[in-house]
């Protein structure tokens, strides 16, 4: 293999188009259906055709990519299904919009013409988002992309449809849905986004029967009223423990409706009767079940109001609120208006406020299917991770309703249902009919709702696999070994997910579910093009490269917190990339070719501790990744890479390197350096694979792709304490001369004297040992172990474990001068901090100035005070060796 050298400076975006094409032409990434290894398999969550790369994509993705690198170098045979979401509303929306520029609609093609219309849209624009998850380095085995509309999904959606209604499982039913008034379709609770608005409740009198007095509700929807058919007291609500009336008026509509009593009716808020509106609101609809009340529907599919509603028949539904509002006021019966601020769904896609409707839908019996998903997590089958969100998903189990599963568009997999024209009979078949089994009639219409995108998505981790069919990709990789995930669709396709893969395949879809946070901006607060804070990853990625950003996100991924996201940190991990680069080049000028062993007989205490500290992080490194501890993986690999090999192995080891006499221990110091450098490469891909492959082509003694490589066991010499304990007396030494040094205002070209006191006999053991190391790395001129030393005259003391170091600085420093130096240094200080207190001491300032403006001010006055502290620390110093 040819090995090429490095350029001077690292440049990521030539280094990752290269790899990842090598990457794919090398098919690295693929799963082995036929494998002996220990299978290890995630299906992507899919992203919809629409989308692009945003921020909890590039979590997710980078996650998901370091656990499958991970293992690959753990020697598992890897499965990462891709693929993509055909997100019924949303692509029908984005293809609407298309059809509404060129002047025409989807009713003006007819269905299979608007199909073809998205199918095409798809073709053209539906792998934006692979293309993008491939720009982050994601190891997908892209041969077996799916596609939750390609046939052979399809076919496992008309299965399942099919044997769920069989069942009894599926049922047609009146139920309240979410509504959007602008899309045409029912909304599943995901597809509907809370905002609180500035709204009202409205006091009004519905009189009783007979003309008197009467009750009153309060409501946010005096629209909806026109379609009440009770009003509802609590049964132990003592205020109405005398009421004799039993139905009352109900205002503008002159219509009496019964009040009745239900235990639903809160107590402890407003008047305590409640207006009771079946058609138009979810709780209202239980009581009208428990009371036997009919449902009026006032408010239409296109958010107009129904001829059931009277003189407001035909008024949009806002316009018909204020109407509503002003009769009221004429006919006496507005008690009263007070000012609400309160939450309200509007449509995920159109923002249209959500009107809560009377339909006719589709619906899966949930709590049948519920019960093994929930004893699956209770018996440990499946983990949730962390087990904070287990309560989560036992409370919403335990109290599933439902699942609306009809959406009344076009795109998506039409319901295999089929209704004859002639009889009435309803057909639900894995194909279309030719004839009604029940008259024989050939007159047929299929059902036009589409299911659900969320009932597609819960068959993924089988139905990607081949199910119905048993394949061998199924056998070996299902269940699956963990879905990473966002908590924000725990139910709504995890829990979904785990009802279906139980009830299908009889067996959990996965091992572990990982609930990853929310990525935020640098101020902890969400993402969002209104406030202006949107950090687009790919942008990051063009700036930065690809593995500064993904080794960001690692490090700040910690269990149960949410990402705080901004340049800075990611341009800090630049940095990082760059100082393994350029550790390589260094290294790589030494290393000319690969070592099979470890010439232990001739290596030195930092070979000795730099294998130790190697085992070490390995170990570290492993444990964290299996416990989905990224930022922990993520920090042990940081501090081994550069603040162990890189500051202190490679600046320790340059005499040796640079000895032109050679010899074995010469010898043996590049054999250790090419073994922690090669395994230092791998523990780090999972989570920078790019620089980390650029870097290996060019190592001697490495044979194809990284990908290939396995993860470091346990080297020999293995784990040697004795060595560690040496050289934290020598880095602490070393480190307190030279934090002395730069306290003081001493050039590096001035060489120093120090002696050291040892508590302990081997500490002065460990500096005698290493006196050559200490010397070179501190720059001084001697270094010396006296265990009944005095303190010297214009010494300065560094406190180690176990010992005390004296630096000689008689001669070396002018200390009235010094003083002086400090003292102007605290004194302007001083200034700065007292206008500084001043004004975070201003209650106007801190109540009027943005916060990030206080944030700022109160961040550079924590620094500037620990910066006084630091010099007024050395100038106490520089006083106690002036006595």
């Amino acid at each position: 293999m040819s090995r090429e050298l490095l350029d001077k400076s690292y440049s990521p975006e030539d280094v990752e188009k290269h790899w990842y094409a090598y990457w794919e032409q090398e098919k690295l990434f693929a799963a082995d259906e036929t494998t002996t290894k220990k299978p290890y398999s995630i299906v992507i969550p899919p992203p919809n055709v629409t989308g692009v790369l945003h921020m909890g994509h590039a979590l997710n993705n980078t996650m998901q990519d370091i656990m499958c690198r991970y293992r690959r170098l753990k020697g598992d045979s890897v499965l990462w299904m891709p693929g993509t979401d055909h997100a019924g509303i949303a692509t029908q929306n984005v293809v609407e919009k298309k059809l509404a520029a060129e002047g025409t609609d989807r009713h003006q093609l007819g269905r299979e013409q608007f199909i073809e219309s998205v199918w095409e849209w798809r073709k053209q624009y539906g792998s934006a988002i692979i293309n993008q998850l491939k720009r982050l380095g994601a190891s997908c085995d892209w041969d077996r992309e799916r596609f939750t509309m390609d046939e052979g999904l399809s076919r496992a959606v008309r299965k399942v449809f099919v044997q769920l209604y069989d069942e009894g499982l599926i049922y047609q039913g009146d139920y309240i849905i979410n509504w959007c008034c602008r899309c045409h379709t029912a909304l599943s609770d995901l597809e509907v986004e809370h905002e609180d608005i500035d709204g009202a409740f409205y006091h009004i009198r519905y009189p009783f029967a007979d003309g008197s007095g009467g009750l009153t509700v309060a409501t946010t929807r005096p629209e909806t009223m026109l379609g009440d058919t009770a009003v509802a007291l609590h049964p132990d609500d003592e205020r109405y423990a005398g009421l004799t009336a039993t139905t009352v008026t109900l205002p503008l509509m002159n219509r009496e409706i019964p009040i009745i009593r239900d235990t639903y009716v809160d107590l402890s808020t407003g008047t305590g009767a409640l207006k009771v509106t079946p058609a138009h609101d979810p709780n209202d609809f239980e009581i009208g079940k428990r009371h036997d009340l009919p449902s009026i529907k006032v408010i239409a599919d296109d958010g107009s109001m129904t001829e059931e509603a009277g003189r407001f028949a035909s008024m949009d539904r806002f316009a018909c609120r204020k109407a509503v509002v002003e009769a009221l006021k004429a006919e006496g019966l507005l008690e009263r208006i007070e000012p609400h601020r309160h939450s309200v769904g509007h449509c995920y896609r159109c923002k249209t406020v959500v009107e809560p409707n009377l339909s006719r839908q589709w619906f899966v019996k949930a709590k049948p299917l519920a019960e093994k998903a929930i004893e699956a997590v209770k018996t440990g089958k499946t983990h949730i991770i962390p087990e904070s969100w287990t309560k989560t998903y036992f409370d919403w189990m335990y109290n599933i309703r439902d699942w609306c599963i009809s959406r009344q568009i076009w795109w998506g997999h039409q319901i295999p249902a089929w209704t004859c024209q002639g009889c009435r009979r309803m057909v639900v078949a894995l194909e279309a009919p030719d004839v009604c089994p029940d008259c024989g009639s050939t007159d047929l219409v299929q059902e036009t709702d589409v299911l659900d995108t969320w009932f597609s998505s819960a068959l993924w981790p089988f139905s990607t696999m081949g199910w119905p069919d048993q394949t061998d990709l199924l056998k070996t990789y299902y269940p699956t070994s963990v879905l990473v995930t966002g908590f924000d669709i725990l139910f709504f396709w995890v829990a979904r997910m785990m009802m279906m893969g139980i009830h299908f395949m009889d067996e959990i879809p996965f091992k572990d579910v990982y609930v990853h946070a929310l990525v935020r901006d640098e101020e902890g607060k969400k993402m969002s093009k209104s406030k202006g804070n949107v950090i687009d990853p790919l942008n990051v990625i063009d700036q930065y490269g690809t593995d500064a950003f993904r080794f960001t996100l690692a490090a700040f991924a910690a269990q149960g917190r949410d990402v705080k996201m901004s340049e800075k940190r990611v341009e800090g991990y630049r940095h990082f990339i760059n100082k393994l680069w350029n550790a390589a080049r260094f290294s790589l000028m030494h290393l000319e070719r690969g070592f099979d062993a470890i010439d232990a007989a001739n290596i030195s205490l930092q070979d000795r501790w730099i294998l130790s500290r190697l085992n070490r992080v390995a170990r570290q490194t492993e444990e964290a990744l299996d416990a989905y501890k990224f930022n922990e993986a993520a920090g042990a690999v940081y501090q081994f890479v550069w603040h162990e090999l890189c500051d202190w192995y490679l600046e320790a080891i340059k005499p040796t390197l640079y000895d032109e006499a050679g010899g074995a221990a010469k010898s043996a110091t590049l054999s250790v350096l090419w073994r922690v450098f090669r395994e230092a490469l791998v523990i780090l891909h999972p989570f920078a694979p790019f620089v980390t492959e650029e870097i290996w082509h060019s190592l001697p003694g490495t044979e194809g792709s990284i990908m290939r490589a396995s993860w470091p066991e346990t080297l020999t010499p293995g784990d040697d304490p004795d060595a560690e304990a040496q050289m934290q007396t020598v880095m602490a030494t070393i480190t307190g001369i030279r934090n002395v040094r730069g306290e003081m205002n001493i050039a590096p070209s001035t060489a120093l004297e120090a002696v050291v006191q040892p508590e302990d006999p081997q500490i002065g053991d460990a500096v005698e040992k290493n006196r050559d190391l200490i010397v070179n790395l501190a720059r001084l001129s001697d270094i010396r172990v006296d265990a009944s030393v005095q303190r010297p005259k214009a010494a300065a003391t560094v406190l180690i474990d176990g010992a005390t170091v004296f630096v000689m600085l008689e001669g070396i420093i002018d200390f009235a001068q010094e003083q002086a130096r400090l003292d102007k240094e605290i004194g302007k200080l001083s200034k700065e901090l007292s206008g500084m207190n001043r004004k975070l001491g201003n209650e106007d300032f801190l109540k009027k100035a943005p916060p990030e403006v206080v944030a700022g001010v109160r961040e550079k006055h924590a620094a500037m005070l620990e910066k006084q502290h630091a010099l007024e620390a050395t100038r106490d110093r520089v006083q106690a060796m002036m006595e």
